[in-house]
């Protein structure tokens, strides 16, 4: 799958986080989000890019559904908007090419 793909719909999930959606929501974006991070730092890694790999771990790492990190719903709106636009900023920066 594409990353850029990947990228808007996680961004896209991220920012409906902040509408008032039923429990199910919040769950089914963390698995995406497990799933979409763990590719992407595979990706990146891959990529010989260690860097942006880390952070995308660690970001699947945040968003893991088994072991839930309880921080508050105002906190988690906070982190859903910070990693939505960095996300997209993501989208028009300039990849490492080898």
């Amino acid at each position: 799958m594409n990353n850029k793909i990947i990228k808007i719909v996680l961004s896209i999930l991220f920012f409906l986080c902040l509408l008032d959606m039923p429990y199910g929501y919040y769950q089914l974006v963390r698995f995406l989000a497990l799933a979409g991070f763990s590719y992407l730092s595979f990706y990146y890694y891959r990529q010989n890019n260690q860097g942006v790999s880390f952070i995308y771990a660690m970001l699947a790492v945040l968003f893991q559904p088994l072991l839930k990190i309880s921080l508050g719903r105002e906190i988690w709106n906070i982190i859903d908007v910070v990693v939505g636009l960095g996300l997209i900023i993501s989208l028009f920066a300039k990849s490492k090419k080898s």
